[in-house]
């Protein structure tokens, strides 16, 4: 029952979260420079058509009452039509959401199992030359911004030595498989199109590899610190006085309540991939919602952009969550106390 009341006071959080930056965009939107009906039907349009669309769309109302249309419309779905692909909305993300998740997913894997594991080794042979070169690595994933990474592994792996494609989520001569989830690598396996599963992704890792740089050193510092600090712990030199192995001293002791940093942190990590990820979509030709959203911002294509910040901020608030719910499985304390506190 902890863990059900620990869930809806995070969801109701969360509402309230999503309902505050509906506000904050709604604002925004209405006191950016030029009129939205002006902007979607074109500077050469008639003035008695721009009328007619303010009052389709409810500018002519106060501010209170055009928020009321809107959310009602975003509830629903509705964002309406985007300037730049003649469109509604919700269908070109529909048609760019499962690409850039496709890649947050893959590269917040790699994420995991690579910081995760780097700061594992660190810790074990700390203040050592591998200690060292896994610090040093650390330092420079985490000063590099991820499109250099892009670039870097294009010029080595796609130009020099010619092993990974650069462009795209499939060659073009490549079948693509009928869209379920719209994840190519996932719709592959459930069609059995093996073949087209391994060049989807042998796409995807360039562009995962070069967002996940940053959080996989990230993640290596945290991990070896979180280690290292536990390892002067009493409960560990009374493990091992006991004579456990030291394997599950290190597993079973230590690692489960060093994770509660990192999991935190690599959490938001994954988050906020979804919403810095342009740069790299756009150098690799990635299909995804961060280029889309970044294009509908250079337009001024606020439907888009109020769609594409209210997803952004939808994943966050559902990536905390998740992220509380392994932290209070990891330390059942945090869970309790939050119960005792209600």
């Amino acid at each position: 029952m902890s863990l059900l009341n620990f869930l809806v006071r995070r969801i109701i959080y969360s509402v309230f979260v999503l309902l505050g930056l509906s506000i904050v965009i709604f604002l925004i939107a209405r006191v950016m420079p030029g009129d939205p009906a002006r902007m979607a039907v074109g500077a050469r349009a008639p003035q008695w058509v721009v009328d007619r669309l303010r009052e389709q769309m409810h500018l002519n109302q106060p501010l209170v009452v055009q928020y009321g249309y809107w959310l009602s419309d975003a509830v629903r779905g509705d964002f309406g039509l985007s300037l730049i692909t003649q469109r509604p909305v919700t269908t070109d993300i529909k048609e760019f959401l499962p690409a850039s998740l496709e890649l947050v997913f893959f590269s917040g894997l790699l994420s995991a199992v690579g910081g995760i594991g780097l700061g594992i080794v660190s810790a074990r042979y700390k203040d050592t030359w591998i200690d060292n070169v896994v610090r040093v690595f650390s330092y420079f994933g985490i000063v590099t911004p991820s499109f250099v990474f892009a670039i870097l592994f294009i010029l080595l792996f796609g130009f020099t030595l010619n092993w990974l494609p650069i462009i795209g989520r499939v060659h073009e001569q490549t079948a693509v498989p009928p869209l379920v989830t719209g994840a190519i690598t996932v719709d592959a396996l459930l069609a059995g199109q093996f073949g087209t599963f391994f060049d989807a992704l042998r796409h995807l890792l360039l562009p995962a590899i070069s967002l996940a740089m940053g959080s996989i050193a990230q993640e290596a510092r945290i991990t070896r610190s979180s280690m290292a600090d536990n390892l002067s712990k009493d409960y560990i030199a009374s493990a091992r006085a006991l004579g456990i192995p030291e394997r599950v001293v290190m597993g079973r002791f230590l690692l489960k309540p060093s994770l509660i940093p990192t999991v935190s942190i690599l959490g938001l990590d994954i988050a906020s991939t979804l919403s810095v990820a342009f740069l790299v979509e756009l150098i690799f030709n990635w299909p995804g919602l961060a280029r889309y959203g970044m294009n509908a911002m250079l337009h001024k294509d606020l439907n888009a952009i109020s769609a594409v910040i209210l997803v952004l901020g939808a994943a966050f608030v559902t990536v905390n969550i998740i992220v509380d719910i392994i932290v209070a499985q990891l330390d059942p304390r945090i869970r309790l106390s939050a119960t005792r506190s209600a």
